[in-house]
């Protein structure tokens, strides 16, 4: 039995990722920015109360993450598995359609974050001899450039260059890390990216509509490699290059409309 800590865990794929990790047996501490909906997720996982927690917590304030280290480890023990999956998406405009909040935000949340939580669990894993972390990759990780993603793209491409870099610089300490790639999944932050009634939003839900998939299916198998990684350095990916090409040339079959209702 296995400890998890996940930020961002109170719906979306963290949600998703904690169900799944205790449906398999394992303790989990769950994390949000809002005390109701922390509330809300621990009453639909209730069935597993004596082995799900929760903290409330901003991540981009690294007292916040310490604390939520250190909250997870007194209920549970030591941390074995630490995911920083906290993250919001940006509406579909370019950049300079954006006002100064809604960059700060969004930069705080997926980059400082992703910072706060990986130097709170690095710090709380080398004092209890061993630990892994794993960061959330997205849009913009492999320098992809999509217009009107640009922001959340930038933050995501810093992410990926982060996660190496620290690692890197945390090589001898026996602390595992890793970058998880969920593909595009049917979630709230992506519903929300293409909700306004534009032709740019219809032509965005027929491409989601052949490439993305339910939380439920990228959870399993996420939850089963980070569980079996055992490399220094994992990168654990969902939608590949291979399953990419397959659904372009097959996916007229695919006959899935996520956005009908």
């Amino acid at each position: 039995m296995k400890h998890i800590v996940i930020t961002g865990s109170t719906r979306g794929i963290g949600f998703g990722l904690a169900e799944r990790f205790l449906q398999k047996g394992h303790r989990v501490t769950l994390n949000g920015s809002h005390q109701e909906r922390l509330d809300e997720a621990l009453c639909r996982l209730n069935k597993y109360r004596e082995r799900v927690y929760g903290v409330e917590g901003d991540v981009a304030d690294r007292e916040s993450m310490e604390r939520l280290f250190h909250s997870a480890a007194n209920r549970f023990g030591k941390v074995d598995i630490w995911v920083n999956n906290a993250g919001i998406g940006q509406q579909q405009k370019r950049l300079w359609e954006l006002d100064d909040r809604a960059v700060k935000q969004l930069l705080a949340v997926n980059l400082l974050g992703v910072i706060n939580g990986t130097v709170a669990a690095f710090n709380g894993m080398k004092l209890q001899g061993y630990g892994r972390i794993f960061n959330m990759e997205g849009h913009g990780s492999k320098g992809a450039i999509i217009d009107g993603m640009s922001m959340y793209g930038t933050s995501k491409s810093a992410v990926h260059y982060f996660t190496r870099a620290f690692a890197h610089e945390a090589g001898k300490s026996g602390i595992q890390f890793g970058e998880v790639s969920p593909g595009m999944v049917i979630t709230a932050l992506l519903l929300d990216t293409v909700s306004e009634p534009s032709e740019e939003s219809r032509k965005w839900k027929g491409f989601y509509n052949l490439l993305a998939d339910e939380v439920d299916s990228v959870t399993e198998f996420l939850v089963k490699r980070m569980l079996a990684a055992t490399r220094t350095y994992e990168r654990i990916e969902w939608l590949t290059k291979r399953k990419v090409l397959f659904r372009l040339l097959f996916g007229v079959f695919r006959k899935r409309d996520f956005f009908a209702s």
